[in-house]
């Protein structure tokens, strides 16, 4: 039988790496000013920071409903094919739920609660790809993902510039944002349990917090599958992208490491100026 591995847009994947480990993806809602658009389809992450400097306003984003998770799943399946689809962690979207409503409706549809966002996601869905081509049961890949998803085997964080998006999402407080921005603190937010929360904080300038934030990064975890590893980015200097490079690869021996621009979803939480190492844990 085989497997064809999907994942909602979240996965921030280019679409070279979605072809080249065979990755499908639906695109979740986002909301401009009441014009609906699809993440991944017909919206960037550049209209999006322009829409919130021209109106000050932060989109709406929304889940994949269940029947277009139904609509989705029949594109994709036929009687020779299982699907493993990778949700954006439960804790953030209701993605997951919709996803395993719509999943009941097929015999070989398979979902899979990251329990982690943007390229967190990829490093599951690639695993998997990966014990697919060594020919493991459907059940074997699905239950050996889960478990390094439910056992924070995922090194899932960035580092942002400001707060400023973050406080009008609500996912932190005015005295987080207030702090940040008086003493310049970049924040490192790391995801643990399936959440968001602060993991540490850095001194001085956006440039210069970036390379002890990987380095930090990986002597903390450095337990890792040292396949590949993500740079991901909502915007940054070619410099800023150099140096982290850099950075990784003084402190680490990945066979692959991945630029990736972060979609619309994230960026509309996340803001400008974030960046972020990720990679699989052992």
């Amino acid at each position: 039988m085989k497997i064809q591995i999907t994942a909602d847009s979240t996965i921030d994947l280019s679409q070279e790496l979605l072809d080249k480990y065979k990755i499908k993806t639906i695109g979740l809602s986002i909301n401009l000013g009441g014009k609906e658009y699809i993440d991944g389809e017909n919206i960037s992450a550049k209209e999006i920071f322009e829409f919130i400097k021209k109106t000050n306003t932060l989109p709406k984003t929304g889940a994949v409903n269940v029947e277009r998770y139904k609509e989705f799943f029949e594109k994709n399946l036929d009687k020779d094919t299982a699907i493993i689809h990778f949700t954006i962690s439960s804790e953030m979207s209701s993605c997951y739920n919709f996803a395993q409503i719509a999943s009941e409706s097929f015999e070989n549809v398979y979902v899979i609660d990251s329990r982690y966002l943007s390229t967190g996601i990829a490093l599951l869905a690639i695993y998997a790809r990966r014990l697919a081509d060594e020919n493991l049961s459907v059940k074997e890949i699905v239950d050996k993902v889960q478990a390094l998803a439910n056992d924070n085997k995922v090194q899932c964080s960035f580092i942002l510039d400001n707060l400023k998006l973050l406080y009008k999402g609500g996912r932190c407080s005015a005295v987080q944002m207030f702090g940040a921005n008086l003493l310049r603190i970049k924040v490192c937010i790391g995801v643990h349990d399936g959440k968001m929360g602060v993991d540490r904080k850095y001194k001085g300038k956006f440039e210069n917090a970036i390379g002890e934030y990987i380095k930090d990064c990986l002597n903390l975890y450095p337990n890792y599958d040292t396949h590949c590893c993500f740079i991901t980015y909502t915007t940054a200097s070619q410099e800023i992208l150099d140096n982290a490079k850099s950075a990784v690869i003084q402190n680490s021996n990945f066979e692959n490491i991945y630029f990736t621009n972060a979609g619309g979803t994230i960026s509309s939480h996340c803001g400008e100026n974030t960046i972020g190492i990720l990679y699989l844990l052992k």
